[in-house]
């Protein structure tokens, strides 16, 4: 699933910050705060059944939506955003003030002026008519850090969907809108049924957190269950589940071992030995490993690495990318 793309980074400087303002015109007022007309801006926006998903990347900007704006457009999902740098100003006169990684909840329907450092920031849009149900803990939300663990699962979950949305169809995505709206009522609201409920989606979101700190620490020799539940927080039998379906903890990190030493064989420009890549990734021997890929992979590590270099790949296949709406408030229309 291919998302509609905009960028000023092509442009010419000095017509970057006119191309932005023209992006978000009729939602935002775009203030560079005196910095120069360059103004290299890149997004991607996902147009979902029922809600929306962007990414951000920017330089040091604030968004000002203001009583004008909200006057003429009448634009007023919520918007539950993940940020790499602390977010200051102000909601409806509230303070906002959101330190890095942390996500929070505005809504369009009242005052926002956003000010924030050069950052990428991920953007999940609720439509209100389609979110109704839950828009008195949404308000009850708005502005405030949701810093507590489930407020950071909810987090993890929209930066996990952003990043599996490009191997997703649309067809595929149609089931998403109650996995969405079972994940946000679980964080804002945790009751034992509200759990219940979104626990396909915490056992997801955790998941990825255990998938994260493995492919971070697959050269060191002592990673297993013990440091994992350790560093995560979690039992052995909550890892023990999570994992069930591929046979086990020490399975899986096996297989990312394998994964990623796959990858650097693949890389026509690494000349490390396979010895060498086998035993920095903590195989006993080069024996051992190349048993363990053939099995893993059905070809042996210099069969994949003969294939790199004589060019050989296998092609994606991509969904045809969606046709692009001329402003970023044209989209948010359309949900």
């Amino acid at each position: 699933m291919n998302p509609v793309s905009f960028t000023t980074c092509d442009l010419p400087r000095n017509d970057q910050l006119g191309a932005l303002r023209a992006w978000y015109s009729g939602l935002f007022d775009v203030d560079p705060g005196g910095r120069g007309a360059g103004c290299p801006c890149s997004t991607a926006v996902w147009s979902l059944p029922e809600f929306g998903i962007s990414t951000v990347k920017a330089p040091r900007l604030t968004m000002k939506r203001e009583a004008g704006l909200l006057r003429s457009n009448p634009i007023d999902h919520w918007v539950v955003t993940i940020g790499g740098r602390r977010t200051r100003g102000s909601v409806g006169g509230a303070t906002l003030d959101v330190a890095p990684h942390v996500p929070f909840v505005v809504s369009l329907g009242r005052s926002l002026v956003s000010q924030r450092s050069a950052d990428e920031r991920t953007h999940l849009f609720l439509p209100r008519d389609g979110f109704r149900d839950l828009a008195s803990l949404l308000d009850a939300a708005e502005a405030q850090p949701l810093n507590s663990p489930l407020g950071r699962f909810l987090g993890d979950y929209v930066l996990l969907l952003r990043d599996n949305l490009p191997d997703l169809t649309l067809s595929d995505m149609s089931r998403f809108t109650g996995a969405v709206r079972s994940m946000v009522f679980a964080c804002l609201a945790p009751t034992s049924d509200s759990l219940e409920e979104a626990g396909p989606q915490i056992n997801l979101t955790r998941r990825e957190q255990v998938r994260q700190f493995i492919d971070q620490n697959l050269r060191n020799p002592g990673l297993n269950a013990r440091l994992l539940c350790r560093e995560l927080g979690l039992s052995r039998t909550q890892l023990y589940r999570l994992f069930a379906q591929d046979h086990g903890v020490a399975h899986y990190v096996r297989y990312r071992r394998l994964l990623s030493c796959y990858v650097l064989l693949s890389d026509p420009s690494n000349a490390l030995a396979i010895n060498v890549i086998a035993d920095t990734h903590c195989f006993e021997d080069a024996s051992s490993f190349s048993r363990a890929f053939k099995q893993e992979f059905g070809h042996n590590p210099r069969d994949v690495r003969a294939a790199a270099v004589s060019g050989q790949h296998i092609a994606d296949k991509r969904d045809e990318p969606f046709g692009e709406p001329r402003t970023l408030n044209e989209y948010l229309k359309g949900l």
